[in-house]
């Protein structure tokens, strides 16, 4: 293939790309590719969505969203003025001139990373590969994935890679519920496994998204989206076991940070709560130590964090525990409450949400929980926990009160007012007058 070839065709794509002319695809419309494709659409740009479950097909044909970031008014004009094109199948690939994967990428039973959704997204691709073709990663995954599991696969094609398609990786980096950062101003990075395939890519992503920072590979790319949530999930270890270490010596942790946080350099708060959960931060570190692992390189921060993060539900019961005591209650028989089950305030998200794990472990040692949580409003139950209404007599007739995700709808100072017990896992109580309640704080 001659440099004359290579230009053409990166020519070619950054023409369409410049007339508003190219084709995009995004395969898998979760609360990544969803957004993406809205983003994207809303550019001006010809969108086809390629999602496998049909119930979500259908939703989005309909004029709904299951992404609380995207609202239905946004996906229901789009399909009307034929911006954005809904699919359940791949036969769509080999007309478009850019695909995003963006497909789950979970952890196996044994933490080590599942990117079959990645493998099945990439054998479709290459089914429909065609020259000037861009290929995206998006997925969360382990440093070397673009190279060492897509790129083989495309090369099948006979098609060389900077010359004829292009591939590279770009890590989502969504926050969901978050209203001031969403797709279209969070700065993109981008990494190609060639220069041009870097270019390429950020002249599509320039498109629809403010800023677009290029890194020098797709193996860096790929180690930035790790690194970011894996010094969250670092710190936020390290301050919930000084919130453990706060507790044993009786010192009150959020004064200990907010004093801290006073000081204008060399530190950055970060606050306990009753584990981690959601999509990143509980995952993405497994990723980074499996990879170590296969160099015989033991990541100690990261197991370490997961450790101590993973034993913070386990606490929280035992406050609950210690709490009915001190009135002579047993768990066992107790009616618990857990306010907010969500992984995080102002979302719908239950993925890997430590109030999960904190309702299952208070059932094992006989406690009747219940839930109350808007967001998930159209769940009446959840592994024999019942889904209540927040009045005055739930609240009076239960022993215990956790509050484990502070949803920003919820009057705690009414709360407080009229439940007898209340565990705080997120600091709420501090501006509250708390009434008759006894508050416990993490």
């Amino acid at each position: 293939m001659s440099e004359v070839k290579q230009q053409d065709w990166a020519d070619t794509l950054a023409c369409k790309i410049r007339e508003r002319t190219v084709r995009v695809g995004v395969i898998g419309l979760g609360y990544v590719g969803l957004s993406l494709a809205v983003e994207f659409a809303k550019s001006g740009l010809q969108v086809t969505g390629i999602e496998i479950d049909a119930d979500k097909v259908a939703r989005l044909r309909s004029g709904e969203s299951y992404v609380q970031d995207v609202k239905p008014y946004e996906v229901k004009g789009l399909i009307a003025d034929g911006k954005l094109l809904v699919v359940d199948d791949f036969d769509r690939l080999s007309e478009l001139d850019a695909v995003s994967i963006c497909v789950p990428t979970p952890l196996s039973k044994t933490k080590d990373p599942d990117i079959s959704y990645i493998a099945a997204a990439t054998k479709e691709i290459v089914a429909h590969l065609h020259s000037g073709q861009l290929v995206v990663l998006e997925s969360t995954t382990y440093p070397g994935t673009t190279d060492e599991v897509i790129l083989p696969e495309l090369q099948k094609t006979g098609l060389q890679v900077g010359e004829e398609f292009f591939l590279a990786f770009s890590p989502e980096r969504i926050d969901p519920g978050n209203p001031q950062y969403g797709t279209h101003n969070t700065p993109k990075i981008i990494g190609g496994v060639t220069g041009r395939c870097a270019q390429v890519a950020k002249s599509l992503y320039e498109v629809a998204i403010n800023r677009v920072v290029l890194v020098s590979s797709a193996r860096s790319a790929e180690m930035v989206k790790l690194l970011e949530n894996t010094f969250r999930a670092v710190n936020i270890g390290l301050v919930n076991e000084v919130a453990l270490m706060c507790d044993r010596l009786g010192i009150n942790v959020w004064e200990v940070i907010e004093a801290a946080a006073t000081k204008p350099f060399g530190f950055m708060p970060f606050y306990p709560g009753p584990g981690l959960g959601g999509h990143c931060i509980p995952v993405d570190p497994y990723y980074l130590a499996w990879k170590l692992k296969t160099l015989d390189y033991k990541a100690r921060f990261i197991e370490l964090a997961a450790e101590i993060n993973t034993s913070m539900p386990w606490h929280v019961v035992s406050k609950v525990v210690d709490a009915l005591n001190e009135q002579c209650k047993s768990v066992n028989g107790s009616n618990i409450l857990v306010l907010g089950i969500t992984y995080k305030r102002n979302t719908s998200d239950l993925r890997e949400s430590p109030a999960l794990d904190i309702i299952k472990i208070l059932q094992g040692k006989g406690a009747t929980v219940s839930f109350y949580d808007t967001y998930v409003a159209d769940l009446t139950s959840l592994d024999g926990a019942l889904h209540v209404s927040l009045d005055k007599e739930v609240l009076q007739e239960a022993d215990c009160v956790i509050i484990a995700t502070d949803h920003g709808n919820v009057n705690y100072e009414w709360v407080m007012a009229h439940a007898p017990l209340i565990v705080d896992t997120r600091n709420v109580a501090k501006q509250i007058s708390t009434g008759r309640a006894k508050v416990i704080k993490l």
